[in-house]
């Protein structure tokens, strides 16, 4: 399917400079990443978003660097619905496991699993509802595998003024 939105992401400010890199998902792995696969994870509310950075605890949020995104992306599949998850065969359990657990006790977390069948299915990405501590059942996150500045998975930041860093240089040294 194609989905056209604004989409959030709070970045840490360190860095602001490269807001549409998957560069930190590949390098750590996220609940639906494996280590060594970019995903640029989006919140499809600020509200949302909030809650995934704060991990649902309100008084716990790090600075951040918040930016939305203008997004149309085509080959997403959208598992927020059990009848889209069972269209998919995919299990709600599955798509919330404990990954963080499983993968620091040796095991591939199930949503990895998820993931990886998915992308060699040429998904681009997938609508998910959030799992962050607090969600309510209408907060929901789009996960993108595939995404760049031009169709048909365009994935621009809304900094029409400039004003993020241009790179990590773009930071005075003192303030």
């Amino acid at each position: 399917m194609r989905w056209q939105s604004v989409c959030y992401r709070g970045h840490d400010p360190r860095w602001a400079w490269s807001p549409t890199s998957g560069d930190g998902a590949a390098a750590k792995g996220g609940r639906f990443n494996p280590v060594g696969t970019p995903a640029l994870y989006l919140a499809l509310t600020i509200e949302g978003m909030l809650t995934e950075m704060g991990h649902g605890f309100g008084h716990r949020i790090d600075p951040l660097t918040i930016c939305s995104y203008n997004v149309d992306v085509e080959d997403i599949i959208d598992l927020r619905t059990d009848a889209a998850r069972a269209t998919e065969d995919i299990d709600l359990a599955a798509l919330s496991c404990a990954w963080a657990y499983d993968r620091a006790n040796g095991r591939t977390p199930a949503s990895w699993n998820i993931s990886t069948r998915l992308i060699a299915k040429g998904a681009a990405g997938v609508l998910v509802p959030s799992f962050a501590n607090g969600a309510r059942p209408d907060m929901s996150n789009l996960v993108l595998w595939r995404w760049g500045a031009s169709l048909p998975h365009l994935v621009q930041v809304h900094d029409p003024a400039g004003r993020l860093p241009k790179d990590q240089s773009s930071w005075p040294a003192s303030s």
